[in-house]
């Protein structure tokens, strides 16, 4: 650069910094891969500089590939990557990215993308927001939340009657495979006062995402931003869905809508937290779960919930499938005694030919009271302890042990609560915006 005698030396150091960012451009901090396998890849160079979750892209054969750093040792680095990939090889230059993160925007509503923020719905590209949100973003502050206060009705019976949600609540629906799951989503995510819906589909078959989004959420998606990773894709895209949905919907609720999270399901990035675990190292503790899978699900649900003072919230749903229908296997244990309470879905239900198939004994809403009246509530108890005394003595009434005028209990549960279950049973195109305490009540009436 030539010398300007009116400018002092600090001036021309300035100028000539400036100049040089102009001709290369923003410096990237780069090492060498030295180890490939089908689970990890082993770079050096970069243990110094680096922090694990931290983006690294490759330069492939294909084309660029990225990861997430996953370990960190002396010398190396263990990258996990998004995809499955062939064309890495060693000596190949992996750089740093820094942290994960996206930009989302209120025209993000009515579009799918996947676990890295990228359009997937053939709609074009997104536009994104000044503010990035990081997908391993800290819960707030727990004595900044704000007070869940404000009953919500979903216009599925059994749900508002039962087990009501409040805003900002945050409740799992527990099944096994079949069982309805889907369907009973769909109905919670189709109906409520919510500004912004945020569906995750973690694990799915490609074939379901297109039918939940077109048959499920239908006109709802309008008002939605789905989250999509399918099962064919790789553990890290898989782990990292549920975080990009948790951060889209963060990002609402910072613009003070009430926002609707659905995560479908919790099992599934529980599964994909695991293959990642075991592939940096971890031990197994708990039926081949480490430790880390139980720290990543407590920090992905207490994201969700009510905001800081100015803030909107964020109503979790979250899926849990339960392995073999055994409700007490290490993460249906761990979820639920995470959330706000529980749906579970029985499969003898499901059989029986009434859906939704909730097990009303099974199922509990901890923030219930906020929700229901003191008349209610008195209510719910007295038809919940006429249904525990008609199930209970199911198998003796079967061998016709039951005798007549012998118990008044009995005869009252046995006369009323096949009248309750028909008044439960309800079809996923019969949401309607009515009372279910006065639905009951005269579905009783009318069968004298």
């Amino acid at each position: 650069m030539p010398n300007a005698p009116h400018l002092n030396a600090l001036d021309q150091i300035s100028a000539s910094l400036a100049a040089l960012d102009t001709e290369v451009g923003p410096v990237k901090l780069s090492g060498r891969v030295t180890q490939v396998s089908s689970e990890a890849i082993r770079v050096s160079g970069l243990s110094r500089v680096v922090c694990l979750g931290d983006l690294v892209e490759f330069e492939g054969r294909s084309g660029i590939r990225q990861g997430e750093i996953i370990r960190l040792d002396q010398t190396d680095i263990v990258i996990k990557p998004l995809e499955r990939v062939t064309d890495i090889g060693i000596g190949s230059v992996a750089s740093v990215m820094g942290g994960l993160a996206i930009h989302p925007d209120m025209t993000w509503r009515g579009r799918i993308i996947n676990a890295l923020g990228e359009p997937i719905d053939g709609a074009g590209p997104l536009s994104h927001g000044v503010e990035a949100f990081l997908l391993d973003r800290a819960p707030p502050p727990a004595m900044n939340r704000n007070k869940i206060s404000e009953g919500v009705k979903t216009g599925v019976r059994v749900v508002d009657l039962f087990t009501p949600l409040c805003v900002g609540q945050r409740v799992g629906i527990f099944a096994g495979s079949g069982v309805g799951k889907s369907t009973l989503l769909g109905m919670l995510a189709g109906f409520g006062d919510f500004d912004t819906v945020v569906v995750g589909l973690v694990g799915e078959r490609g074939r379901e995402v297109r039918e939940f989004i077109e048959d499920i959420l239908g006109e709802t998606l309008a008002n939605s931003v789905v989250v999509a990773s399918t099962g064919d894709e790789s553990a890290m895209q898989r782990r990292l869905a549920p975080k990009t949905a948790m951060s889209v919907a963060e990002y609402f609720r910072s613009q003070g809508h009430k926002v609707l999270l659905i995560l479908d399901s919790a099992t599934r990035f529980a599964h994909a937290a695991r293959d990642v675990a075991l592939a940096a190292g971890e031990p197994p503790v708990a039926r081949g779960y480490p430790p880390s899978v139980f720290a990543d699900l407590a920090r992905l649900i207490e994201r969700a919930g009510p905001g800081s003072s100015g803030e909107g919230s964020i109503t979790g749903i979250f899926s849990v499938l339960v392995d073999g229908d055994d409700h007490n296997d290490p993460v249906s244990d761990a979820i639920r005694g995470l959330l706000d309470g529980h749906i579970v879905l029985d499969r003898q239900i499901a059989e029986s030919g009434r859906y939704p198939p909730v097990n009303v004994l099974r199922s509990t809403s901890r923030l219930a009271d906020r929700a229901w009246t003191p008349d209610q509530q008195d209510l719910i108890h007295r038809i919940k302890g006429l249904i525990s005394h008609f199930e209970d003595t199911k198998d003796l009434r079967l061998m016709g042990g039951f005798q007549a005028g012998g118990d008044d209990k009995l005869e009252k549960a046995c006369r009323l609560v096949p009248k309750i279950y028909e008044a439960l049973r309800q079809r996923s195109d019969q949401i309607v915006p009515s009372d279910p305490f006065a639905d009951l009540a005269q579905a009783l009436a009318a069968d004298g």
